[in-house]
């Protein structure tokens, strides 16, 4: 009889243990069916929350980036502004230097050449009112005639081959006499 009370009650504990399992694997079946309809719920609202989350991100970092772009490009107006002053002083500096250098050699300069060349070009206008003294065109004309002109150069040229040969003896007497 103690061997059927000790079967018995190890029956008894291996049908309890063996329900206590079964018990134990379907309460982990049924918080595992749990955790996966609410895991989904989670899932889907941990993806809305860091879709708003990422759009709010987004939204103030384009802020700050067209802050910071809009000072820059202030900045750089101000820096642009004041480097075109610095050269436009510069410039000027040296246009005044050379100018005066030039006035003190007592050569014309650039401005005073063009306003030159303008008097003349309104002179040699047709049709202007001002013309050059007749005075002063009469003796430019008197001065250089175009037919003698042509004439000394004909007859200059067999001269010049006179003087030449005429310094090639004489530069071969002096070298006789040297010697």
């Amino acid at each position: 009889m103690a061997k059927k009370l000790k079967k018995s009650a190890s029956e008894q504990l291996s049908n309890g243990v063996h329900a206590s399992a079964q018990q134990i694997w379907q309460a982990g079946l049924d918080a595992f069916a749990k955790t996966q309809q609410k895991g989904g719920k989670v899932i889907s609202r941990l993806a809305k929350d860091s879709s708003s989350l990422r759009q709010r991100t987004r939204r103030v970092a384009e802020d700050q980036v067209s802050d910071v772009s809009e000072g820059l490009h202030k900045m750089s107006g101000r820096v642009s502004k004041q480097a075109t002053a610095s050269w436009n002083s510069l410039e000027q500096l040296i246009e005044e230097t050379v100018t005066r250098s030039l006035t003190s050699l007592g050569l014309s300069t650039q401005n005073e050449l063009l306003a030159l060349h303008k008097r003349i070009d309104a002179l040699l206008a047709p049709g202007s009112k001002k013309t050059a003294p007749k005075k002063v065109v009469k003796k430019a004309v008197k001065k250089v005639p175009a037919k003698k002109a042509v004439a000394k150069k004909t007859t200059t040229r067999p001269a010049a081959k006179k003087e030449a040969a005429v310094k090639k003896t004489a530069i071969r007497t002096t070298k006789k006499t040297t010697r």
